[in-house]
């Protein structure tokens, strides 16, 4: 009918119950006297913009041993903060002051203006009056050519997402002191960010956002190189019960190729889950914006924790260079053997 107001999308009613429940948590944990705060992460940017990303929320009070020790970090505590929807943040870069607004499960994933030089650089975050929070963006300058998106989980580090029970092991109750990473995977991407100086990393996952303290401990811990983190908010959308995290990734990556037209993509990723498909889609839409792409091979031990193998693609007569092996050792050979990273040590 001409002229009738567009109809507003219906929200899933589970969407709505979840935001429910996490404002009654919110009102609780206020009343004990506990106030939130930003969990700040990596994000990247251009010479005249930046992507910041981080989470709006009240932590439980982690418990300390005699000595003044704290105990060891459980994955379920990753989860039992309270998130804070809505709150709005005070974004600070180079000493200009931006105000935004989180969504609903309080993460905030905005883009500000902003004219750094590249490489590293900082910028804070607070909610409410809280100290500052500090954190780091990767400025790409215009004239790098080379980037590198590597997927996590069984990529980078072992964690046999796909089966349930193994994931909630993994994510809930294990030591986050306690994750492997996967072997030689810190010496490839080293190499490649060695052999590309002001090349971008960036760690794009389907895990949720409330990994991503341990993630980024994890990466230091193991002496990956430092990245911008792209995850998830695990749950409900407005019109979906679980969000996709197939589409996360090829949304993300289709917003790289926007967002730096020049520059190329070694993609890496496993055959655990839909990277190489994800991967064969990408790279045949985008040819030109592809340099190579590394899909590491899982054990006959971890398929089957993983729940198996997804079956891999004829990459023969792809237009850029596609290697696969069980481990970093492996996959850095193979691509030193397309001409991607140097044959020298």
């Amino acid at each position: 009918m001409s002229g009738a107001p567009p109809s507003r999308p219906k929200v899933l009613w589970l969407a709505r119950w979840e935001y429910r429940f996490h404002a009654w948590r919110e009102r609780r944990a206020r009343a004990r006297g506990q106030k939130p705060t930003v969990a700040a992460f990596p994000g990247y940017g251009g010479e005249d913009w930046v992507r910041v990303l981080g989470r709006v929320l009240i932590v439980p009070p982690l418990r300390s041993r005699r000595g003044g020790e704290f105990a060891s970090v459980r994955g379920w505590r990753s989860f039992a903060s309270v998130p804070v929807g809505f709150a709005q943040v005070t974004v600070t870069i180079d000493g200009v002051s931006h105000e935004v607004v989180a969504d609903r499960g309080g993460v905030i994933d905005t883009v500000l203006p902003a004219k750094q030089a590249p490489g590293w650089q900082p910028l804070t975050m607070s909610v409410e009056g809280s100290d500052p929070v500090e954190t780091r963006v990767f400025v790409v300058g215009s004239d790098t050519s080379f980037g590198i998106v590597c997927d996590v989980d069984d990529t980078v580090m072992v964690t046999a997402l796909p089966r349930p029970l193994v994931a909630a092991w993994n994510s809930f109750v294990l030591d986050e002191h306690a994750r492997q990473p996967v072997p030689g995977m810190a010496v490839l991407l080293e190499r490649l960010v060695r052999d590309h100086p002001g090349a971008p990393v960036v760690y794009l996952s389907t895990g949720a956002w409330n990994v991503a303290p341990t993630l980024v401990r994890f990466l230091r811990r193991h002496l990956f190189p430092p990245g911008a983190l792209l995850l998830t908010d695990w749950g409900p959308t407005h019109d979906r019960w679980f969000r996709s995290g197939k589409a996360h990734k090829s949304e993300n990556l289709r917003r790289l190729v926007r967002e730096f037209p020049q520059v190329k993509w070694m993609l890496i990723g496993d055959d655990g889950q839909h990277d190489d498909d994800l991967y064969t889609a990408f790279t045949s839409d985008f040819p030109d914006h592809v340099t190579a792409v590394a899909i590491r091979q899982l054990s006959a031990a971890e398929a089957v924790l993983a729940g198996g193998r997804t079956a891999v693609n004829d990459h023969s007569a792809a237009r850029v260079p596609w290697v696969t092996g069980p481990d970093g050792a492996e996959l850095l050979e193979r691509l030193a053997d397309v001409g991607i990273v140097d044959q020298a040590p």
